[in-house]
């Protein structure tokens, strides 16, 4: 009986590799990119409720709440973020405050950020502030 060698295939490991790797990468590179964009949105929102809630108590003022806005957003490392009050300054007789989060995705972005080139993530939260009632 004669054996016949199979053909050599040494080459096609490398080959294959070479095709699905970019694929691969691409991939992996989108989920860490959508990712981040997920981590951003929710800190966002949590930014923008945690700011209002502050800025609701009596005698708050816009400084003490955006601080808070602001150290959420520094611990997810959101870079660029800006946080605004409607109105922008407290009084007394201010019955609800609305606090907007934008977060400009281009400065944010782990990977190339090709698609979210321009684009900003904004969140807004409004709540009733608590107001001393006198009689």
């Amino acid at each position: 009986m004669i054996r016949h060698r199979p053909a050599s295939r040494r080459g096609a490991t490398t080959v294959e590799f070479a095709l699905v790797a970019p694929v691969f990468f691409l991939v992996l590179m989108a989920m860490f990119e959508f990712s981040r964009l997920n981590v951003l949105r929710h800190t966002a929102d949590n930014a923008a409720y945690e700011a209002a809630r502050a800025a609701i108590v009596p005698g708050a003022t816009t400084a003490d709440a955006r601080a808070e806005g602001q150290r959420l957003l520094t611990v997810v490392g959101a870079r660029g973020a800006q946080i605004n009050f409607n109105p922008a300054t407290i009084t007394r007789d201010t019955q609800q405050v609305t606090v907007s989060v934008s977060i400009p995705l281009d400065r944010n972005g782990w990977v190339v950020p090709r698609f979210t080139r321009g684009k900003t993530l904004s969140s807004q939260s409004t709540l009733r502030t608590e107001r001393v009632r006198t009689r």
